[in-house]
């Protein structure tokens, strides 16, 4: 009897070495597929070899290791990246990252959008190269060049909330997408009377200079109506996420995955209140309600009395009249 059971654990044992072999090399084969299917992931960088900082240089000195890793396209001219994007997705990479600031990757959103079906095909990676990154901020993706790249290796994605601008230019009409947020009024029109060659020599100072040119302007009226609902004031932001020029929370309630978008009015923006602003502002990065309106919908139409301009991701498109509207969860984002 006890010979028997010897046997019987024997035999049991060596089965379970074989289950646990055949279990083994099944599990080895799926983690090498797996490393297989993720060597296999594509990645197109777009960047522009002229920009300027401490990141920039930083990202010419990581060129090197980049170039074996994945495809990257210069830009030499204006409409570069988006083109570089358009093409990017057609020739079928996985993953195309912008690399530069919010106007980049505006560029490159706008790129993927030009060929159909775009956004489903591919997802947008960002590497933040320019001053402020108010969407990788929003993203939480690192700023430090070595571990925004790590990030986009990884391609975890999440799909957030696409915003969209409908205007006339020229009496045709066009649209345009946007990532982080959008605005009309003054902001604006300092991105339209921005020098670009002093921008070139003096970086932000150039903005500064422009806001006080914008200031010292007669400021339009800007309506903003949505859902039976209007507000009215000298300067309207919409927020697809919380934060605008930087980390400040201008709209604090606001989701990338609300399926909504956020605005805020400026009654009035003139140095007195400006001034009055600032502090609290500055001190805890968000603003004060006495001085401002809200309202959030998914669609708002935009109109001024006088010529205004309007933005998007910080680069000037256009004027009024504009619809902002969004698409829920349509863009796929690599993200931490």
């Amino acid at each position: 009897m006890v010979t028997g059971a010897k046997t019987g654990a024997w035999e049991n044992s060596n089965k379970a070495i074989r289950v646990k072999k055949r279990f083994g090399q099944h599990v080895s084969a799926r983690l090498s597929a797996r490393k297989e299917n993720h060597s296999r992931v594509r990645i197109c960088v777009i960047f522009n070899p002229a920009a300027r900082g401490n990141k920039a240089r930083r990202f010419r000195k990581f060129l090197n290791e980049l170039s074996q890793q994945c495809a990257l396209k210069a830009t030499t001219a204006p409409g570069d990246a988006r083109r570089f994007a358009h093409a990017a997705v057609a020739t079928g990479y996985d993953i195309i990252a912008a690399a530069g600031g919010d106007g980049t990757v505006n560029e490159v959103l706008n790129g993927i959008g030009d060929e159909p079906d775009g956004f489903t095909k591919t997802r947008l990676g960002v590497l933040p190269l320019g001053t402020v990154n108010v969407f990788a901020r929003e993203l939480k993706i690192p700023l430090k060049l070595e571990s925004a790249w790590r990030v986009l290796k990884r391609g975890n994605e999440m799909k957030i909330d696409l915003g969209r601008a409908d205007f006339l230019d020229g009496g045709q009409p066009q649209s345009r997408y946007f990532a982080q947020l959008g605005g009309a009024g003054l902001d604006a029109r300092a991105i339209e009377l921005v020098s670009w060659k002093l921008k070139k020599s003096a970086g932000p100072i150039a903005y500064v200079v422009a806001g006080f040119q914008a200031l010292a302007e007669k400021q339009p009226q800007i309506s903003v109506s949505a859902d039976g609902q209007k507000i009215a004031g000298e300067l309207a932001l919409f927020g697809n996420g919380k934060f605008y020029g930087g980390s400040f929370h201008i709209f604090p309630e606001a989701h990338l995955r609300s399926g909504q978008l956020d605005v805020c009015v400026f009654p009035r923006v003139n140095m007195p209140t400006l001034l009055r602003l600032a502090p609290g502002f500055i001190a805890r990065r968000k603003l004060s309600e006495r001085r401002v309106r809200r309202l959030r919908a998914g669609k708002f139409e935009v109109t001024s009395d006088l010529p205004a301009a309007f933005e998007l991701d910080g680069e000037w498109i256009g004027h009024l009249p504009v619809t902002f509207s969004v698409a829920p969860q349509t863009l796929r984002v690599v993200v931490p």
